[in-house]
């Protein structure tokens, strides 16, 4: 699992019928801060991913990938590779706040 933030999301009218109603976001994965690991930085990468949950833009969430993001009563029949599977509210690291949702 990874920690992402939703930067977008996407448009698709023509897909698998297994997929249609569901809600497509761009995700760019995060991590501590090189160093101080006092905050999150960007990975510097992007991805699709599925949204189940009613994720927004500039929201943190948790993703996971591969073969884990077919593992969901949602997603057992789609072909995906990344899903939202949680909203995260704050992230604490060595007893320091690295992000809080409501800052």
């Amino acid at each position: 699992m990874f920690i992402a933030k939703v930067t977008g999301s996407m448009v698709s009218t023509q897909k698998v019928e297994s997929m249609v109603g569901h809600k497509l976001m761009i995700v760019e994965p995060f991590r501590l801060a090189s160093g101080s690991r006092k905050k999150l930085e960007t990975t510097g990468r992007t991805f699709v991913a599925v949204d189940t949950l009613g994720s927004g833009v500039g929201d943190f969430v948790l993703i996971t990938q591969g073969s884990s993001a077919r593992l969901t009563p949602e997603t057992k029949n789609m072909p995906i590779d990344t899903i939202i599977v949680g909203i995260v509210d704050t992230v604490t690291v060595e007893e320091k706040s690295v992000y809080n949702r409501e800052d």
